[in-house]
């Protein structure tokens, strides 16, 4: 295999970062200051060598690209995710979201079936760990359903997700009784992997989604939206756009999960806390 061809060893100056910059907020809201010039630099540079450009021939071109502003995009966000993350949350829907999820479909007030928007979901993790978590107290053979909405803006991790295996390392991160229950290890060629069920992997759907951007799901209210680690990427004027999107589509009693280190008291009136990082509509009963 040849090599790939040369690339220019000059970093990515400061006037140059101004533009990837403005780029990066434009299309997707995330907000880097100056200080993050090494951290553009140094992940933009694999791409670079592959295509054989400076990052001012880079600009160039992804700037007239569509398809290379997403490879950019994928380059740039963060990726950092666990199986049950947030463990107070996890334990939030096992006191307060199941109880109640059960006594209104007990008293014929709604459906079977919850609906949930993972919208950061990563590798995967994340959707998944909600799925294991439903499924444990209320079983398929019952009647009870999951519809679970993956999205991101990183095409690179979505494959992974869709894919549904990580390394077996992983299998430290899920208690022993959804491991056994849920999840697959690999054998073979697939020695060394942790792969999730045919259960699991029915009730959950992958898309690329842009919470920046305007095409965000239009097929109805959700009762549970996870967005956690996100807020953080963007300003003041980008979490708020965003928070108004995601309440949106939230239902009346439905629950948003942020992340630990992020919080909307004070920020916008239409929320209210009700757990660790958990909110509602303001005016939800």
């Amino acid at each position: 295999m040849a090599p790939p061809p040369p690339v220019s060893r000059a970093g990515l100056a400061l006037r140059e970062f101004r533009l990837f910059q403005r780029l990066i907020y434009r299309e997707s809201g995330i907000h880097l200051t100056d200080a993050k010039r090494l951290l553009v630099e140094g992940r933009l540079s694999r791409r670079l060598r592959e295509l054989g450009m400076g990052f001012r021939e880079y600009y160039a071109l992804v700037e007239g690209n569509e398809a290379e502003r997403i490879v950019m995009l994928d380059c740039v966000s963060t990726n950092e995710t666990h199986f049950f993350r947030e463990p107070r949350q996890f334990e939030f829907l096992e006191t307060h979201v199941w109880p109640r999820f059960h006594a209104a479909v007990a008293a014929g007030r709604r459906s079977r079936c919850l609906r949930v928007w993972s919208a950061a979901c990563s590798t995967g993790e994340e959707p998944y760990s909600v799925a294991m978590a439903f499924f444990a107290r209320f079983p398929a053979e019952a009647g009870f359903q999951i519809d679970i909405l993956a999205t991101d803006i990183s095409t690179r991790v979505l494959e992974r997700a869709r894919a549904a295996e990580w390394p077996i390392e992983k299998a430290a991160e899920i208690d022993g009784r959804y491991l056994r229950r849920f999840m697959l290890r690999g054998t073979g060629s697939r020695e060394g992997w942790l792969k999730a069920g045919p259960e699991l992997r029915r009730v959950v759907r992958f898309r690329r989604l842009n919470l920046h951007a305007e095409d965000l799901p239009r097929e109805g209210a959700y009762d549970l939206i996870f967005c956690r680690n996100v807020l953080i990427y963007f300003d003041s004027e980008g979490k708020a756009r965003v928070l108004d999107r995601l309440l949106d589509r939230l239902q009346p009693e439905g629950y948003l999960f942020l992340g630990h280190s992020e919080t909307v008291l004070g920020q916008n009136p239409r929320t209210r806390s009700v757990g660790p990082t958990v909110y509602t509509h303001a005016e939800a009963a």
